[in-house]
């Protein structure tokens, strides 16, 4: 299937030095949305359906490039069940694009509607989706009432004890600052060899109803370090322990000790909602295309009869 075939006329993309068969590398950021539900997580899995993999192979039959060549990495690898509201990720390819709406249009018509690009855009050869991030901010969703909304099961995590918010709010204050978070972090997996320190700018709860928002802002977060927090401060809520028994958590950095009074929170809560880059990072390349939000279609004249 050629570009055409696509809606990717081949007009729409230039090749530099085909003598030479060194073209240069040009990097794309894309900003994306998904529901976790089905999907084992971000990171590929050559066995099981991932985010990164999906992407990839939509990616692959729009660019005619293979998966070792496009190079896709993701600011946060997301576990399996999590959602996004603001997933970045960033792939390249040996050629420029004149525009990015055929492009753009075309992921989404490959991509399942469970994920969809939000937003492409050139990067300058600096930005990096990981690498270059300072903050990000993930919302953990609780359905605090005897009764669920069957409309929000997949994305809420339904609490039947009545929760004291005044206690949540005070503990998650002592989260706030610079802190070794080993307490609060699963195993490491291996390619997830970090800091423990975080510095935690904020957490905000939320009252909306029998709806609870959770929201952490942070400079970076550990292997299920926000699932772990949500967990501790549901079990102060429910008034089973005090608020500053996170302060002494924190300070033992054993995992152990909070397996004694919390377990992990269920993934379906959570949503990654934004990531934060540092601002000369996002400058926009001079011979790069306009980013694209995607397209509205116009009908110039209404083809149904009115009666």
């Amino acid at each position: 299937m050629g570009y055409a075939a696509l809606g990717l006329p081949l007009a729409a993309v230039h090749y530099d030095d085909p003598q030479l068969h060194t073209p240069a590398a040009y990097k794309w950021r894309l900003v994306l949305s998904y529901d976790g539900t089905r999907f084992s997580g971000w990171q590929y899995q050559p066995s099981t359906p991932t985010l990164q993999g999906t992407l990839e192979q939509a990616l692959t039959r729009v660019t005619k490039l293979e998966r070792k060549d496009l190079c896709l990495v993701g600011a946060s690898r997301t576990d399996a069940g999590v959602h996004a509201l603001g997933q970045v990720a960033h792939f390249v390819t040996p050629f420029n694009y004149k525009e990015l709406q055929d492009m753009h249009a075309a992921l989404n018509g490959l991509l399942p509607p469970d994920i969809r690009v939000r937003e492409i855009s050139p990067a300058i050869p600096e930005f990096h989706a990981r690498f270059s991030v300072t903050g990000k901010i993930y919302r953990y969703m609780i359905y605090n009432d005897p009764v669920m909304d069957p409309f929000l099961r997949l994305y809420a995590y339904h609490n039947l004890s009545k929760l004291n918010t005044c206690v949540m709010k005070e503990a998650a204050k002592y989260f706030v600052g610079k802190h070794d978070f080993s307490a609060f972090a699963n195993a490491q997996r291996n390619d997830r060899v970090v800091s423990p320190v975080k510095n935690i700018f904020r957490v905000d709860i939320i009252e909306q109803g029998p709806i609870l928002h959770i929201e952490v802002e942070g400079s970076g977060f550990m292997y299920r370090q926000v699932r772990n927090m949500v967990a501790l401060l549901l079990q102060i809520g429910k008034e089973a322990i005090p608020p500053d028994i996170v302060q002494n958590i924190l300070a033992t950095c054993d995992r152990k000790e909070l397996a004694k009074v919390a377990l992990v929170a269920p993934p379906h809560g959570l949503c990654l909602v934004q990531v934060k880059y540092n601002e000369e990072h996002l400058r926009l390349p001079e011979d790069g295309p306009a980013p694209s939000f995607g397209r509205h279609h116009s009908i110039s004249k209404c083809k149904l009869q009115f009666y």
